[in-house]
């Protein structure tokens, strides 16, 4: 077993569960505690926004993280040190400067997060076989899936139904958060006994060769084309990007504000149930759809299935519908496309990376992905409050235009690993 003394299904399934809580909790959750606790949709989407930079820098340190002691024990440490930060969270949330103190402990749990996802997939790929990797990746991806559904659906209706019996919203926040960090405690204590031993300990730091780690890197943007392949990276969810920092915003605000009024609760199921399924539905379809036509067939037609659903958020905001069902349809759609055309994105960077280092060259992709939601996500607030609701999210679906230009100039079949001179 490669090492491994365990039994799989002893660790794999608690390991994705746990590596889902925190980057749910750190880049969704967040936004609806601090809309729930009156912080202006601008702010919101310039401080969460910030909280994805950890993932974008994230190829540039893990080598070197790799050199510090054992995935094992980093996975133990990131889940015990996020459990400790949440609970910070919720410590600080009667506190008159909390948000000072909240943001600081979300970027820390964000890097926390990060290296989570680093030690949890090395250790995943040293201590099962091939044979074995491909049994279980189902299964982890399930429970990663079923980890978003718990802290978007289960964490924000618990949060949305304490603050209704206590009418105190900072009370059903704190316990929430105070939830979430025994929850990721237990994990570090039970993956204490549970993960196998699959490597010893290092007791000096080897020496960093950093020419040997930056080369990878280097390879990648001698790329023939690197230039509009990165740019295709960066605004390809450009519309997405700001939509998602303002969906939940949007249906939590009063009818006054041009919002849709819904509770906690409430957005907690359409969002944390509805929409993930949604998501999920979408992404199992496009990856059929994807293997049947091929990469360049399926690219401009999936970017549309991504996008044209926004017309319903444009919808919503004019009419201010009251019906749930109709909005639970509409955000249904908007996901299931979203779900759809993020598939294609996806078989993209792994087209983009293949050859050598193609592992390397795949996680500088995801980092120009991190990019491309971080940086329009922090303005998204901003244009939002100059445009009210229904204008911005006509703008959402004019910034889907340029990745739809740009698809139409890339050579998917002639793409060439190594640079033309």
């Amino acid at each position: 077993m490669k090492g491994n003394s365990k039994i799989p299904v002893l660790w794999i399934p608690t390991l994705y569960f746990a590596e889902g809580v925190p980057y749910v909790v750190v880049n969704i959750l967040s936004v609806i505690f601090y809309k729930v606790m009156g912080m202006s949709n601008d702010d919101i989407a310039f401080y969460t926004s910030w909280f994805y930079l950890p993932w974008v820098i994230k190829p540039l340190w893990s080598p070197i993280a790799e050199l510090f002691k054992t995935a094992k024990f980093w996975i133990i440490f990131c889940q015990f040190f996020a459990g400790i930060l949440f609970a910070a969270t919720a410590y600080f949330i009667p506190a008159e400067n909390y948000v000072k103190y909240t943001v600081i402990f979300f970027w820390l749990a964000a890097f926390t997060s990060a290296t989570h996802d680093i030690a949890a997939d090395g250790f995943y790929l040293k201590a099962l076989n091939t044979n074995q990797q491909a049994f279980w990746v189902g299964i982890r991806t399930t429970f990663y899936r079923i980890s978003m559904i718990f802290c978007q659906g289960g964490l924000v209706i618990m949060a949305g139904n304490l603050t209704e019996k206590y009418c105190d919203a900072k009370f059903g926040w704190r316990i929430t958060f105070l939830t979430i960090a025994v929850l990721l405690v237990i994990f570090s204590i039970y993956h204490f006994f549970t993960l196998p031993k699959i490597e010893e300990n290092k007791d000096k730091v080897e020496k960093v060769n950093f020419k040997k780690i930056l080369e990878p890197f280097k390879s990648f943007f001698n790329k023939k084309g690197i230039g509009i392949v990165i740019l295709f990276l960066l605004v390809y969810r450009l519309g997405e990007a700001q939509l998602t920092k303002i969906s939940a915003p949007f249906l939590l605000d009063s009818i006054e504000k041009g919002g849709l009024g819904l509770s906690q609760s409430e957005l907690g199921f359409i969002t944390g149930t509805v929409g993930l399924i949604a998501l999920i539905l979408g992404g199992i379809l496009g990856g059929m759809y994807i293997s049947l036509r091929g990469l360049k067939s399926s690219l401009i037609p999936m970017l549309l299935i991504l996008n044209l659903p926004d017309v319903l958020y444009v919808y919503m905001a004019a009419v201010q519908t009251q019906s749930f069902f109709a909005i639970s349809t509409m955000v249904f759609v908007e996901q299931f496309g979203y779900g759809f055309g993020f598939t294609a994105y996806s078989v993209y960077m792994m087209y983009v990376s293949k050859g050598e280092n193609s592992t390397s060259h795949y996680a500088v992709c995801t980092a120009f992905m991190a990019a491309g939601m971080m940086i329009p996500g922090m303005v998204s607030g901003y244009l939002q409050n100059i445009m009210g609701y229904t204008t911005f999210f006509i703008w959402v679906i004019v910034c889907s235009i340029p990745a739809i230009l740009l698809a139409l100039k890339l050579r998917i079949d002639d793409f060439d690993e190594k640079k033309q001179k």
